[in-house]
C-alpha cells in the first residue's frame, strides 16, 4: 500500500514538473533591468558553458531567454543583473506571441561564444578605449593583438575584431599641430617607426596599409568587424588610398603625391566615397567624412535615433539596435558622426541625427563577412580629451550608447539567417 503511494506521488510531482520554472529571463527594459551591460556577460558567460541562448528581439529591450540553472542564478545575483525565473509554459507563451506575424518581434538563438580580439597599441591603458572599458566591465574575455599579430594571420583565431582609436594613414591621429612636443607623441610616433622597421617596412604608412588590407581580407573572409571614432574613417581612407602617398614630410619624411585626391579609389572603401581629405598638418581631421566641424548641436540636446527595422525579416540591424530606448545621447571624438551623402547606398545607417544630417551608427555586408561603425569616442564621455580619467562604468549600468558596442560583440554568437533585404 505504501509502495503505490509513493508512486503515486511519484506521478503527480512527474505531472507537475512542467508547471514549475524552466527558464531564465533577463528583461532588457528600462524599468525592470538594474544593469543592462553586465547582463550582456551573463549572457556571453552562459554560452561559454555550451548552452544555448534565445535572444528576443524587440521583447522587453531585447531581453535574453537562458535554461534555468541554479549556478547561472547566481551568477546574475553576484553580478547585479535582474531576472526573472519563468515556467516552461510562460516562456512558450512569450515565443508564441513573438512568433506572431503581427509582432514586429524575433526570436534569435545564440550558439556559440565568439572569441573576441581587440587591435590596440602594446601598453595602451584599457580606459583609453570604449569597447575595452566596456568589455571589461560586462566581464567578457578579449585578447589584445596589433600590427605583427595581424599581417601574421593570427585574426583568422578569432570571430569578432575591435579596432582601437587608430589612425590607419599613418598620421599618428593628425596630433601633430598641438601635441608635437608632448612627450607621449613624440614616444608613440618613435615606438611607431621601430615597430614598421622591425616588420620590415621603410613608413608607418605602409605597416598600416598593409595591416587595414589584412582586416578587409578578414572582413572579406566572413569575420565581424567593429570599428570606433578615428578607426572608422582612416581605415576606408588607407583603403582608397592603397597606391597613394597622401602623408605630408614631418610623417613620413617625404612629400605627398601631387595631385593626390583625384587618385583616390572610392571602389575599395567598405563604407564611405566621395570624400575630400584634408591636407594640412595642422588641422585635426582626416577627411570630410566626419561631422566634428560641422555640428552645430547643444550639448543637451545632442541625440541621436536608432532606425527601426523588421526583426523578422532583417534581424541583423534588429540585433544591432537592440535597446530600451531609441533615443541615444550624442557624444563626441576626433570621427563623431558620418556625412549622410558620403555613405555608400549599400550601407545601412542604424542610427542618426536628422537634425544635422550625420549618421552616427552604420552597418554593411562586405564579402561574406560583417562591418559596423560607431561615431564618437566613449558614449559616457561627451567629449573626451587626451588626459581625461576613465569612465566609471558603475555609474552607467545601463547605458544605452553602451549597449550598442555589446549588441555587436553578441552578434557573432547567433545563428546565421539569411537577410532577406
Amino acid at each position: 500500500m505504501r509502495l503505490k503511494q509513493n508512486l503515486l506521488i511519484l506521478l503527480l510531482f512527474l505531472a507537475a514538473i512542467p508547471s514549475y520554472a524552466s527558464y531564465i529571463l533577463i528583461p532588457m527594459d528600462a524599468d525592470t533591468q538594474d544593469n543592462h551591460l553586465k547582463a550582456y556577460g551573463v549572457t556571453y558567460w552562459t554560452l561559454e558553458r555550451e548552452l544555448k541562448v534565445k535572444w528576443l528581439l524587440n521583447y522587453r529591450g531585447g531581453s535574453f531567454l537562458l535554461p534555468d540553472a541554479e549556478i547561472i542564478q547566481r551568477e546574475c545575483q553576484i553580478r547585479g543583473v535582474s531576472f526573472e525565473v519563468i515556467s516552461d509554459a510562460k516562456a512558450n507563451q512569450i515565443l508564441e506571441e513573438i512568433s506572431s506575424p503581427s509582432k514586429n518581434m524575433e526570436a534569435i538563438v545564440l550558439e556559440k561564444a565568439p572569441k573576441i580580439a581587440v587591435y590596440t597599441p602594446y601598453g595602451k591603458q584599457p580606459w583609453d578605449d570604449a569597447v575595452t572599458m566596456v568589455l571589461t566591465y560586462a566581464e567578457i574575455p578579449y585578447e589584445t593583438i596589433y600590427d605583427e599579430e595581424v599581417l601574421n594571420d593570427e585574426l583568422l583565431l578569432y570571430d569578432w575584431l575591435h579596432l582601437h582609436h587608430e589612425d590607419f594613414t599613418g598620421q599618428y591621429g593628425k596630433f601633430y599641430r598641438a601635441y608635437r612636443s608632448a612627450a607621449w607623441y613624440i614616444k608613440e610616433k618613435r615606438e611607431a617607426e621601430e615597430l614598421a622597421t622591425r616588420l620590415g617596412y621603410n613608413k608607418v604608412s605602409e605597416a598600416k596599409r598593409d595591416v587595414a588590407l589584412k582586416i578587409r581580407d578578414y572582413v572579406v573572409g566572413g569575420g565581424f568587424m567593429f570599428a570606433m571614432c578615428s578607426a572608422t574613417d582612416s581605415f576606408d581612407i588607407a583603403l582608397s588610398a592603397e597606391h597613394v602617398d597622401i602623408c605630408e614630410p614631418m610623417f613620413d619624411g617625404d612629400g605627398s603625391d601631387p595631385g593626390y585626391q583625384n587618385k583616390i579609389d572610392f571602389s575599395k572603401t567598405f563604407a564611405f566615397k566621395d570624400y575630400l581629405l584634408e591636407r594640412s598638418p595642422n588641422v585635426y581631421e582626416f577627411s570630410s567624412i566626419d561631422m566634428t566641424s560641422k555640428r552645430r548641436i547643444p550639448k543637451m540636446t545632442d541625440y541621436f535615433s536608432l532606425m527601426e527595422f523588421s526583426a523578422k525579416w532583417d534581424p541583423v540591424p534588429t540585433m544591432l539596435t537592440q535597446n530600451h530606448t531609441a533615443l541615444v545621447k550624442g557624444f563626441m571624438g576626433q570621427t563623431t558622426s558620418f556625412t549622410r551623402d558620403e555613405i555608400k547606398s549599400n550601407v545601412l545607417v542604424m542610427g542618426e541625427n536628422k537634425t544635422n544630417g550625420e549618421a552616427k551608427y552604420i552597418h554593411g555586408i562586405k564579402g561574406k563577412g560583417f562591418f559596423t561603425f560607431y561615431g564618437g569616442h566613449d558614449p559616457e564621455d561627451y567629449t573626451h580629451r587626451v588626459g581625461d580619467p576613465k569612465t566609471e562604468l558603475d555609474l552607467y549600468p545601463t547605458s544605452p550608447g553602451y549597449r550598442l558596442i555589446l549588441n555587436n560583440v553578441l552578434f557573432p554568437a547567433a545563428k546565421k539567417k539569411k537577410q532577406k533585404t
